[in-house]
């Protein structure tokens, strides 16, 4: 067992190598490489990009249509060429060549000028029980962007990066598990740049040169290694391919590019109509105003508070009149209230949209609305029943949702008690007919499913209009169903600083995000009550 000075000795059992290639075959732009038991798969989509499947099992688990937006066989083929020598198997587009050493099966890409990148190091590919992990070269003057919603500086290089979703209040410059979980980064250095798609929704990590210079590493907890290879060399030519395959956000409406005030939280309607007025006898511009959780009875979620929202289409009516758009929070823990005629719940139960244990019983956890179940998004039914929930506040002229707590954030017990904070059964069964799975492999996906439906459901119940969907948890190809926000952070300066790598590494992703809604909130506040002007249209 390895040891390292001031830890432990491990218990993880040895890496297992791919060995010699033994035989490969080719269908159409697909060319398979067949080694014992395992089998690496080389897929041609696009002149500069490269799909590198492997599993050690030689079976490919079935494909999931998730992230991606197409299959391997519906990408338009193109013109390449294969050459096989008896040390070799190489690959050439119009962009790029691939040479795959047939002895392990260590993979180097080039381009044109015949310059190395994404090289295959050390192992190359090895995987051992419960893991998968590919090893390639850092070359010299080569930076790490992107990796979705991070903190810190812009360039990775010598970190690690887990994609898991948290819920990561409190966060701050070294904090690793964030809201949002997007496999996928940008290495740039002078006349090269290439982008990975990590393509696995498992527990997955990015190692950029931290436990071993010179070598990054990305391992899964799944049972292949699945990743695209996008070569640039430009930033926006791999974001361009990069969003080609995971997709594009809608045009949003005009509104949503204005200022939007948000803060936790206003309590009762007629706070919210003291803050439009002084906006506006202010002059200070602002477009939408979002509403958090007081608005709910109890936040019980498509509910309005009967005393202290006593009429809110009035409200929202009001607002519109003043040129306000208004959004209200959306959490996806459903309070358990049998015998309550709480119609959430009762639908949910009735037709089974819960989320269950392995056993067979409710699963629950410990929200705003204190005891709680979770609507199983990744079954199409839960989604287009969630979807149509969203009919209530659109009627009364709701122009947007933002969802919150989505990763999904949940505690042991009473929610603010301090209770251990736990995440849903790992084994918790998930998915419909086809895509039945578990919440190991899909927990990443939560958010990015809830805003799905929303995005399905404001589109069929408000089709005159584009409509504006926030949410705080998501995974590569959210930006197909919403905007993101960068978390529940505080009004400091060293968040207010942190904010703008943030963006941009975001922005690397193919997103559209806003500020974090803290710091748009306090410190708004606070420069409002100066009568300073803060946004603008």
């Amino acid at each position: 067992m390895p040891q390292y000075f001031g830890k432990l000795p491990t218990t993880n059992q040895p890496w297992q190598k791919v060995g010699r290639v033994e035989s490969v075959n080719q269908k159409e732009h697909i060319i398979n490489l067949i080694s014992g038991n395992s089998c690496l798969s080389i897929s041609i989509l696009a002149a500069n990009l490269v799909r590198v499947h492997f599993t050690p099992t030689g079976e490919f688990l079935p494909c999931r249509p998730w992230a991606v937006t197409m299959d391997d066989e519906e990408w338009e083929q193109i013109p390449f060429e294969v050459k096989e020598t008896e040390t070799t198997l190489e690959i050439t587009t119009a962009k790029i060549r691939l040479c795959i050493q047939k002895q392990n099966c260590h993979l180097t890409c080039f381009d044109l000028e015949n310059r190395p990148f994404a090289q295959d190091a050390d192992i190359g590919i090895g995987w051992r029980l419960g893991a998968v992990a590919g090893w390639k070269k850092i070359a010299a003057d080569e930076h790490f962007f992107g990796f979705g919603e991070r903190t810190g500086f812009l360039d990775k290089l010598s970190q690690v990066k887990t994609n898991w979703t948290t819920d990561a209040l409190d966060y701050d410059a070294l904090t690793d598990e964030m809201y949002q979980a997007i496999p996928f980064f940008m290495a740039l250095r002078p006349n090269v740049g290439y982008g990975i798609f990590f393509n696995t929704t498992f527990w997955s990590q990015f190692d950029i040169g931290a436990a071993q210079p010179g070598v990054w590493k990305m391992e899964t907890r799944g049972g292949e290694l699945d990743y695209y290879i996008i070569y640039g060399p430009e930033p926006a030519e791999i974001l361009r391919t990069y969003t080609q395959l995971t997709g594009r956000m809608s045009l949003p409406p005009k509104w949503a590019l204005g200022y939007h005030q948000c803060r936790w939280s206003y309590d009762s309607e007629n706070v919210v109509r003291e803050l439009a007025q002084e906006f506006r006898q202010r002059r200070i511009p602002c477009d939408v105003i979002h509403l958090d959780i007081d608005y709910m009875r109890g936040y019980r979620v498509f509910t309005w508070s009967p005393t202290r929202f006593s009429n809110p289409a009035q409200l929202i009516g009001d607002l519109a009149i003043d040129g306000f758009k208004t959004v209200t929070i959306i959490d996806p823990g459903v309070k358990y209230e049998p015998e309550a005629d709480y119609h959430v719940f009762d639908q949910g139960l009735a037709h089974d949209y819960f989320v269950r244990k392995v056993d067979g019983t409710l699963f629950h956890g410990y929200v705003w609305p204190e005891k709680a179940v979770f609507p199983d998004f990744m079954r199409a039914d839960v989604r287009h029943w969630w979807g149509n929930l969203h009919k209530s506040l659109t009627d009364i002229g709701v122009a947007g949702i933002w969802n919150d707590m989505n990763e999904p954030a949940i505690d042991s017990r009473p929610f603010g008690d301090g209770g251990e904070k736990i995440w849903f059964p790992l084994d918790a069964p998930q998915g419909g007919e086809g895509e039945n799975t578990n919440h190991t492999e899909v927990h990443n996906l939560y958010g990015l499913m809830m805003a799905k439906a929303c995005f399905e459901g404001l589109q069929q119940h408000r089709q005159q209009e584009r409509s504006f969907v926030l949410t705080r948890s998501g995974y590569a190809g959210v930006q197909r169903w919403s905007a993101v926000w960068m978390g529940d952070n505080h009004s400091l300066w060293e968040h207010l600083e942190m904010s703008l790598p943030m963006l941009c590494s975001m922005g690397r992703c193919g997103w559209w995000g806003l500020v974090g809604l803290a710091i748009l909130a306090d410190l708004q506040e606070t420069q409002r009550r100066k009568c300073l002007p803060v946004g603008c249209r």
